[in-house]
């Protein structure tokens, strides 16, 4: 971040706008000051400077997006942030909820698209829910180091799979032992994305299955599928990164989980992540308003790290459109 620049502008927004620098689009809003903007780092956004930030954010829903808003919030701390960011795991639902229902938060971390009823709910409540796409996630099918007999699977066995009582029912050739399933709670975004796209929807086929473990704490299942060569689970891509080293994933139809298969929309199931807010919030919180615009500056620096998969330019583009129009009162 360009932080020797003398381009600190203060900005009562009713009276007075900016550009960000490099970009055509004027900033405007009521009664709020961004005294936080520095030169742009992308042309679109304005940059912005940690260490002018004032005030608390609250942020919370999604395990899978969890890792990357959480690495987002240290390195916006790392940078001079000096107030208190907080990042709930909680699962995307879960998440929805404390956003449009008890409107307790000022961003929402999801693993799927939010539903029309929640922004229903968001609307009695005032709030109109912008979406901002930060990357993609290969969801990741997991067995412990100590299975030697599952490398892959197609989407039917794996559908087989997390509804049979024993590996064999499934390959004939696999053991006579109970399978022991791992799986995200029924808050979790991963939990809805796998139902859709394994089951058709339709969660009473997995929920009604034996020796089925849930937890909305990946970290849990990590620990349970590793235990047991006779366990299996999914959760979000970044989990696995982070424990290959007592975990293998498995190919799907014949496809690894990579970031080539998943650019080429090979891999069955890579997915969006997103993070949500609202206009009223980053106008009335310019610290929301501030950390949503490095997040989109800065995330495809992070997401590999931590295990996921940047977006094309052209998809974080339209991200950061929807905060200019958001803070230019378009939303």
């Amino acid at each position: 971040m360009k932080k020797g620049i003398s381009l600190f502008i203060t900005v009562l927004l009713s009276t007075a706008g900016i550009f960000a620098m490099g970009s055509q689009e004027e900033v405007k809003s009521d009664d709020v000051k961004f005294s936080w903007i520095i030169e742009s780092e992308d042309g679109m956004l304005p940059g912005v400077n940690p260490l002018k930030v004032e005030g608390d954010i609250i942020t919370a829903g999604s395990s899978t997006v969890f890792p990357l808003s959480e690495a987002m919030a240290e390195r916006f701390n790392d940078e001079g942030y000096a107030f208190n960011i907080t990042v709930d795991s909680i699962g995307s639902g879960a998440g929805f909820e404390r956003f449009t229902v008890a409107g307790e938060t000022d961003i929402s971390n999801a693993s799927r698209p939010i539903k029309d009823k929640e922004r229903l709910a968001a609307k009695e409540i005032g709030r109109n829910p912008i979406e901002f796409r930060v990357g993609t996630d290969a969801l990741a099918v997991t067995v412990a180091k100590s299975n030697t007999f599952v490398t892959d699977v197609t989407l039917e066995e794996l559908s087989l799979i997390f509804t049979s009582e024993k590996w064999n029912d499934v390959r004939a050739d696999w053991p006579n032992e109970k399978i022991l399933k791992f799986i995200p709670g029924t808050d979790s975004g991963t939990f809805d994305y796998f139902v859709e796209e394994v089951y058709d929807k339709d969660s009473a086929l997995i929920l009604g299955t034996s020796d089925l473990q849930m937890s909305e704490d990946d970290n849990i299942l990590v620990q349970g599928i590793s235990e047991s060569p006779y366990g299996i689970g999914f959760f979000g891509y970044a989990y696995y990164v982070e424990n290959k080293d007592v975990l293998n994933v498995l190919n799907i139809d014949s496809v690894e989980p990579n970031r080539e298969n998943v650019d080429a929309a090979a891999y069955p199931l890579a997915r969006p992540l997103f993070i949500y807010s609202d206009a009223e919030i980053m106008k009335s919180k310019p610290q929301v308003a501030a950390f949503i615009a490095f997040y989109l500056t800065y995330v495809n620096e992070e997401i590999v790290r931590v295990g996921y998969f940047p977006v094309n330019d052209s998809v974080l583009a339209q991200g950061k459109q929807a905060w200019l129009d958001a803070v230019n009162g378009k939303y």
